[in-house]
């Protein structure tokens, strides 16, 4: 695994895997990046279930402002924080050690508002769906803010949660994306 583009670009990703960590592969980050807007400058990023930290990172490599990484792991904590340090990107940065929900509950009351949001939750569960609810029940994406959201291909998420409406749908083999906006208003 490495870094796709820009400031890190080619620098490889650790990971402190026992095997439950299951990271994005290059092709689909790369193919998430080519369809998100170019200019990432100035972003605040929220990374869920953050693994390894590859699509924060990634974004953070390609300009984003800063980045917050959320995962319940120790392993994955672990391999976050190493590869933030091996980048220098500490400074940018924020780990929270939770599970998802409760952790945008926290960044919610905090008042954290983001511009681009990756999700990656285990695709054995319901927590894309559960994750989508809260996300946009809560104030935390700024007005033109994006929700990625890898799940797998046999799930099949709402075409709208609350203002959050779907705006495009791939699939790469055994990973589907979709991409979430606010609906104006």
């Amino acid at each position: 695994m490495r870094i796709i583009s820009g400031e890190h670009k080619g620098r490889r990703l650790k990971s402190k895997s026992n095997g439950r960590i299951r990271p994005t592969s290059d092709r689909v980050r790369s193919a998430i990046f080519n369809i998100l807007p170019p200019d990432l400058s100035e972003a605040a990023v929220l990374d869920l279930y953050a693994g390894t930290g590859a699509l924060g990172i990634e974004a953070l490599s390609r300009g984003a402002l800063s980045a917050v990484f959320v995962d319940v792991g120790r392993e994955a904590v672990a391999s976050i924080r190493a590869n933030l340090k091996e980048m220098a990107l500490e400074e940018r940065t924020r780990i929270v050690n939770q599970r998802a929900l409760a952790a945008l509950r926290l960044l919610a009351g905090e008042g954290r508002t983001f511009d681009l949001v990756f999700a990656d939750p285990p695709y054995q569960s319901d927590e894309a769906g559960r994750v989508l609810k809260l996300i946009a029940a809560t104030p935390l994406l700024s007005p033109e803010a994006v929700v990625v959201i890898e799940h797998d291909p046999a799930v099949r998420l709402e075409l709208a949660y609350g203002p959050l409406a779907r705006t495009d749908y791939r699939e790469y083999g055994g990973t589907a994306v979709s991409f979430y906006e606010r609906r104006p208003e």
